[in-house]
């Protein structure tokens, strides 16, 4: 008869080995932390320069549609008088 083979002993993880991974996983952890941050920080700035982009194109809309208006009174009213002075 044959012995039956041992037992598979396994991984063998010192606790030096261990502390390691844990200290090694912990900064990536605080890099991705600090990168993280950089991100969201950059991303409020967009969203100031965003609204006041948005504010000031509204502005020059409303200025736009005031001109479109003034066009349009002073071109009837010049209409008017020209057809005035022709005599019709």
């Amino acid at each position: 008869m044959t012995a039956p083979p041992p037992p598979d002993p396994g991984v063998v993880i010192s606790p030096g080995q261990m502390y390691a991974e844990v200290r090694r996983i912990a900064d990536r952890q605080i890099r991705m932390d600090e990168k993280i941050d950089r991100f969201l920080e950059d991303q409020r700035g967009h969203r100031e320069e965003t609204s006041d982009h948005e504010k000031r194109l509204r502005a020059l809309e409303a200025r736009v549609w005031m001109a479109m208006g003034a066009a349009v009174v002073l071109g009837a009213g010049s209409g008017a008088g020209i057809a005035q002075i022709m005599g019709r």
